[in-house]
């Protein structure tokens, strides 16, 4: 070592090199499909060049299709003016296509300059779920389509400029900047531009948007038949059940814009649609693999439950660090997701951890991957919507009293199930701390029974015929206050909003019925399980 050192030259470099730094083959250093959405263009051009052509063939069609949609032009940099940037984000679809897509880098955007208003409405996950539901108790056919760069449609009334692209700037041009005559992904206001012009557009066709939810639409002929439209960005169902009405309506919808005819669903916002007869089963299962493989969870011991027995995560005092604080996040995030589409056996769970998102600690962080260990033994679970069940809608709700050790605050859960299936799921920490268990009660039943007038708002504009929403409790106590408007000394100090379940019994928008604690499902929702309770639920 001494004389390799007194010597110098290349080898002694190369020795420091090796001790400095891991022996990476040239495989290992390719840029991994797991991580395909942090991928830049510079990491495509690290890839073999048949990779790279493939690639570069998904942008050139990306390019090729902004031109055809006239979303900009090549034009001089204004004085005073600056050019918005952008990026390549690159992408698997679930069919193996390679999808290359050009975005626009909004948080450059200046607010009153570049953008005024970008709110834009989506439909509710519960309300897709209601109405597959309702497709198997009515036999109602469900058809999918996507729309083809569908944010290029919509049209913008600010004057915005973006730098050419990355290694596809005109040649001898390369100075010039693209004035955006039409949306781009990424702009702020682009989700609004794209559905304005949508509203607009199935107007014609004569759809009339929903109140109650203002992803779906529907139309209707003067013998009755109807098609619903569900739209979700540029991912589209229609619903209906005329085959042959909604073949007609999904044809003129797709004269106004280019779109792939995806036949019969079989997958919406990740989540795969199984149809078996009467019934239709709903899961996130490649989406939930690609969750456990990114956190390297493929082989880790299963959980049986979400977290385990009795657990209650307690306030981090120190500050989490930036490494561990974003891990936390992502699987969060992740974990969400996955949640609020087709695992309600979580919810409890996530929304427990989530309050701990700003400064997580490292039993946060261990618990969070403990639930996407349970996910990992469950990730064939699948909700299940059964027509021959011929079962109509019903709610259950309960509470844990004092459940937060920190606030002491109670904890609501509640869900609706309609054709024997899970519709509809929520679990939260109250807002206020309640002074005993039957208050918590009447608070966590005056909040499932507004989501029970939201659900009746659904069933009226879709033509249905929907009476008083059965609502099970195992709290007597509730169901008293709820349908005896009077004032105890005990409960006169409740905020008047919880007193909105008195009017839902009293114009018949619900009727409270008791049920066991052992038979009650919402108990998964306000508190950890042991096994055996849980899988009984």
């Amino acid at each position: 070592m001494a004389k390799l050192a007194q010597e110098g030259g290349v080898e002694f470099i190369n020795f420091l090199l090796a001790k400095t730094l891991p022996d990476v083959r040239a495989e290992d250093s390719l840029p991994k499909e797991a991580n395909i959405h942090d991928w830049t263009f510079r990491d495509v051009l690290k890839l073999p060049q048949a990779q790279q052509w493939e690639w570069r063939t998904a942008c050139h069609e990306e390019l090729e299709a902004l031109h055809k949609c006239k979303v900009f032009e090549l034009t001089q940099l204004p004085p005073g003016r600056k050019a918005i940037k952008n990026r390549w984000v690159f992408d698997i679809k679930s069919d193996g296509r390679k999808k290359a897509r050009l975005v626009a880098k909004g948080f450059s955007q200046v607010e009153g300059i570049d953008f005024d208003e970008i709110f834009s409405p989506v439909m509710r996950f519960e309300t897709v779920r209601l109405l597959f539901a309702l497709s198997t108790l009515e036999g109602w056919h469900i058809s999918a389509l996507d729309v083809k760069n569908a944010f290029l449609y919509g049209k913008l009334d600010e004057e915005i400029y973006m730098e050419q692209p990355e290694c596809f700037k005109v040649k001898g041009q390369e100075r010039k900047v693209l004035r955006l005559r039409r949306a781009l992904y990424g702009l702020k206001q682009a989700a609004l531009a794209w559905w304005q012009e949508l509203a607009a557009s199935v107007k014609k066709l004569g759809f009339i948007r929903l109140y109650s939810d203002a992803g779906i639409f529907v139309c209707r002929l003067a013998d009755g038949s109807f098609v619903i439209l569900v739209a979700y960005v540029d991912d589209i169902l229609f619903i209906g059940p005329k085959t042959a009405l909604l073949a007609s309506k999904k044809r003129d919808f797709m004269t106004l814009w280019k779109c792939r005819d995806l036949g019969d669903c079989k997958e919406f916002l990740r989540m795969r649609i199984l149809c078996k007869g009467r019934k239709i089963l709903i899961d996130q299962q490649p989406y939930l693999e690609k969750v456990v493989e990114r956190f390297g969870m493929t082989n880790a011991k299963f959980a049986q439950t979400p977290l385990p027995q009795g657990y209650n995560p307690v306030e981090n005092k120190a500050q989490a660090l930036p490494a561990l604080h974003t891990e936390f996040q992502q699987i969060i995030g992740s974990l969400l997701y996955i949640m609020l589409g087709t695992r309600p056996d979580i919810a409890f769970a996530v929304t427990k951890l989530v309050q701990f998102a700003a400064n997580p600690s490292q039993e946060h962080l261990n618990k969070a991957r403990y639930i996407v260990r349970y996910l990992a033994g469950t990730a064939k679970y699948s909700l299940v919507f059964d027509g021959a069940s011929n079962k109509g809608l019903i709610a259950y709700t309960d509470s844990d009293y004092a459940a937060d050790p920190i606030k002491r605050r109670s904890q609501t859960g509640f869900l609706f199930k309609l054709a024997d299936g899970i519709i509809s799921w929520q679990s939260h920490a109250q807002k206020t701390v309640a002074r005993s268990a039957t208050e918590a009660e009447y608070m966590a039943l005056s909040d499932c029974s507004r989501q029970a007038v939201w659900m009746q708002h659904v069933f009226k504009e879709l033509g249905i015929l929907q009476g008083p929403v059965p609502i099970c409790t195992d709290n007597e106590g509730a169901i008293f206050i709820a349908s005896n408007p009077v004032q105890e000394r005990c409960t006169k100090h409740i905020d008047m909003r919880y007193h909105y379940v008195r009017e839902c019994v009293e114009e018949k928008h619900v009727e409270l019925f008791w049920v066991p604690t052992n038979e009650n499902p919402v108990d998964m929702f306000t508190k950890n399980l042991g096994h055996v309770k849980f899988l009984r639920f």
